[in-house]
């Protein structure tokens, strides 16, 4: 089976080495597994920009070399124009000789790849829609393109949508998936934490407006200000960490916010593993590998309803949906806090659940996909 990837994700040329953003290069390797040859259509690196990236540990056998651009300011949409003929030649001509289609979505090259595929009906293809597919959020014109193209059974045919969550008003093509970040050997006994003092919180993710960090750390704020001992533990760094530093200074926080940094995904596992609660107030998520990854040791997610937040909290029964009121999300945790009965109920529905989607069980339903 030779697969072809269209991604707006680079490539990043090293030490005459391919190598990509970490998570994305992991799984790729799954797909690589059940490929004869895999080739790639994205953008070229010579630069990681700061990127968290690790090597491709398989063979790629072509690539195709795409050009980028956004549509932020005039310089951008000249891009656009200059380069749109180019990119539809270039995955029109990859797309013609390869035997499974592979898009990553959504994107500005998605949406090429998006539109160039429904000229090949006959070709197997999959689109890892890492975005949220929620068909009524606010989002970018091209982005509610690219749904409307994949959720058409006439413009996509023999295309299988790998979403996140369960949507209504969604066509055949549309499949909910997952994203897996342990093994089955990892789902080692784990002990439901009791409360006691202090009430543990973590937050991890990228330091960002996007993410409010902001957010959580008011909820713990207000939460000792209630008489509640409670930590906050946040994992990550981004543009937002100095402007949170000097709000936890000023507020005179520093015995119940810590700043961790990013860390090794072992450091991040043990502090799932002995804290009671993740907070993340995210604006937007696709599939929030940080709530799946505190659900799978029994660590409560309490979180925004964004894309499938819902779905896997299951409205509840697995976490706490945030308001985002700052008094009602507080009266929602004291409530909680309460009834320490319900909380590891709670957690251990959520653990559960969460320990279905090992990496094995990714790759078992890539490869069927992939077998079509």
């Amino acid at each position: 089976m030779k697969t072809l990837v269209i991604s707006s994700s680079p490539l990043i040329v090293k030490d005459n080495s391919y190598y990509a953003y970490s998570p994305y290069a992991k799984e790729l390797e799954i797909w690589a597994k059940y490929s004869t040859e895999i080739h790639f259509a994205c953008p070229v690196w010579i630069d990681d920009k700061g990127l968290l990236i690790s090597k491709i540990n398989f063979k790629i056998n072509k690539v195709v070399t795409l050009k980028e651009f956004n549509l932020k300011n005039s310089i951008g949409f000249i891009n656009t124009l200059r380069y749109s003929f180019f990119n539809f030649f270039k995955i029109y001509k990859s797309i013609q000789t390869a035997q499974h289609l592979h898009i990553r979505a959504p994107g500005n090259l998605a949406l090429y790849a998006i539109i160039v595929q429904i000229f090949f009906p006959k070709k197997n293809k999959t689109v890892k829609y890492a975005g949220n597919w929620d068909l009524k959020s606010k989002q970018p014109i091209s982005y509610k393109i690219q749904k409307f193209i994949l959720n058409s059974t006439f413009l996509s045919k023999n295309c299988k949508v790998l979403v996140y969550g369960e949507w209504k008003n969604s066509s055949k093509n549309i499949i909910p998936f997952f994203t897996a970040s342990y093994k089955e050997s990892e789902k080692t006994k784990s002990e439901l934490r009791k409360f006691s003092t202090p009430i543990k919180f973590i937050f991890v993710g990228t330091l960002s407006a996007g993410k409010r960090p902001n957010y959580a750390i008011e909820l713990v704020k207000k939460l000792n200000e209630k008489g509640i001992v409670a930590t906050l533990e946040l994992f990550g760094n981004g543009i937002e960490k100095e402007y949170l530093e000097t709000f936890v200074v000023t507020n005179k926080l520093e015995k119940f916010i810590f700043f961790k940094g990013n860390q090794a995904q072992a450091i991040v596992k043990k502090a799932y593993q002995e804290s009671h609660f993740l907070l993340l107030p995210s604006k937007s998520e696709g599939w929030p590998k940080a709530v799946a990854e505190a659900m799978f040791w029994g660590c409560l997610p309490i979180a925004t309803n964004v894309s499938c937040i819902s779905y896997m909290l299951d409205n509840n029964n697995r976490g706490i949906i945030l308001d985002l009121v700052l008094q009602n999300d507080i009266d929602k945790i004291l409530s909680l806090l309460k009834v320490q009965e319900l909380y590891l109920l709670k957690a251990n529905n959520a653990m559960i659940w969460s320990r279905i989607y090992t990496i094995e069980y990714f790759e078992s339903e890539i490869k069927k996909l992939i077998q079509l």
